[in-house]
């Protein structure tokens, strides 16, 4: 039998019966109220009394638990003493489920936790000082057991069977009221309805931010990764033939890695919680400086560019850039080094990005491949979709590849 009350004893059994009978303690200045009633209803009888006292003490109890922050408090030390996961409160409005039962959740809760407590620590109590004043008589009393009619004198070596008995029911009650508040802490303590799906429209935004940011740690480190290695590449083989030629592309791996620097620390400052700094914003006014980053790069780049760039803003501009951007890092760092071709054209009802590159073992400069991770035309793909465009890459003929973006002039938003 002790060997089976090990499993029971395990994890968070003492927290639990402490959490049980400080809710029990704390329930104790709300009693001088409940006597009122009572002490004005002299001629009721005892029980009616008793009764009367009991249910406006649980009214007392339950109408304590209203209150919001008793809620928290209650769900932050049922999680550490108990070992429920429960989730924080979310703030906001009171559910609006049904009748609004969801509020009477938590005075119920708090009613059962009292009675629990209370019921346990009377238990448990006398069958301790049973237990422990049994063997030695320490009541002076006499103790009788009593069975269809037979009374039986407990003494001498039954005394200690019978304390032993005691102690261990008291140990048994203990453990169940543990289990009683860890089974209804998640079904009174736990998230309703209504804030399930404010947990889950929170956590939907957490992760839709943490997917923007991966989309622009590729964009801008990947692309600046990319550039700032050839680029040094090319500052090697040219730094004794050709210095003008070296000193221009240390140059240009000295603004793009600054660039890179501040997108990071914008992006470590979203990731700590920080009140960082603007978001820096990359939009279609950066693309000379892009093209120029990537001849520098070594890379020759034909840029085709229609309509008025100038109206395009917002969303649509910010998008443009990175797509752009991919699109010539992924040519530059998979093209044959022939000439890369960037088309722009803007409008009245959208904006079309082309890029077009030769396909085949790269030449020039640099190292003859770089590692890849994959995402970066599913997240192409991912962005346009989100902005309702079209998207299409893939070979265009033999010896060239083609992406090609339409987004709508709607996106501009």
């Amino acid at each position: 039998m002790i060997r089976g009350l090990r499993p029971l004893l395990r994890g968070s059994t003492y927290a639990g019966v402490l959490f049980a009978y400080c809710g029990a303690l704390a329930s104790l200045p709300l009693l001088p109220f409940a006597l009122l009633p009572a002490l004005s209803w002299r001629s009721a009888s005892e029980s009616v009394q008793i009764v009367l006292i009991l249910l406006v003490w649980a009214v007392l109890v339950g109408v304590v638990g209203l209150a919001r922050p008793v809620r928290r408090v209650l769900v932050v030390s049922a999680r550490r003493l108990l070992g429920v996961p429960l989730p924080n409160p979310v703030a906001g409005r009171r559910p609006s489920g049904s009748l609004g039962l969801d509020r009477w959740r938590t005075p119920l809760w708090l009613v059962l936790h009292v009675a629990v407590g209370w019921t346990g620590a009377l238990a448990s109590g006398v069958l301790f000082i049973m237990g422990l004043s049994l063997p030695g008589n320490w009541l002076g009393g006499e103790v009788r057991a009593s069975l269809f009619g037979t009374s039986v004198r407990v003494s001498g070596g039954w005394s200690w069977v019978v304390a032993a008995v005691c102690i261990l029911l008291a140990v048994v009650i203990c453990v169940l009221v543990t289990k009683a508040l860890r089974w209804a802490a998640p079904r009174l303590l736990g998230p309703s309805a209504a804030e399930r799906l404010a947990l889950a429209a929170e956590r939907e935004q957490l992760l839709a931010e943490r997917n923007r940011i991966a989309h622009e740690l590729h964009d801008s480190i990947g692309h600046t990764l990319t550039a700032a290695t050839i680029q040094a590449a090319v500052a090697g083989e040219a730094l004794s033939a050709d210095p003008v030629t070296a000193r221009a592309a240390m140059r240009s791996i000295e603004e793009s890695t600054r660039a890179a620097l501040e997108d990071l620390d914008y992006v470590l400052g979203v990731l700590r919680e920080e009140q960082s700094g603007t978001a820096p914003t990359r939009t279609l006014a950066d693309l000379p400086e892009l093209l120029d980053r990537l001849r520098h790069a070594g890379a020759v780049v034909e840029p085709e560019l229609s309509g008025d760039l100038a109206q395009v803003q917002g969303t649509l501009s910010r998008a443009a850039y990175r797509i752009l951007q991919e699109g010539l890092t992924n040519a530059l760092r998979h093209g044959a080094g022939g000439p890369i071709v960037a088309r722009v054209a803007a409008g009245p009802d959208g904006l079309d990005l082309t890029v077009v590159n030769r396909t085949g073992a790269r030449t020039g400069p640099g190292p003859g491949a770089f590692p890849t991770s994959g995402h970066g035309l599913p997240g192409l793909a991912e962005r346009v979709r989100l902005l309702h465009g079209e998207f299409q890459a893939g070979p265009d003929g033999t010896q060239h590849w083609r992406l090609a973006v339409r987004l709508p002039a709607r996106a501009s938003a």
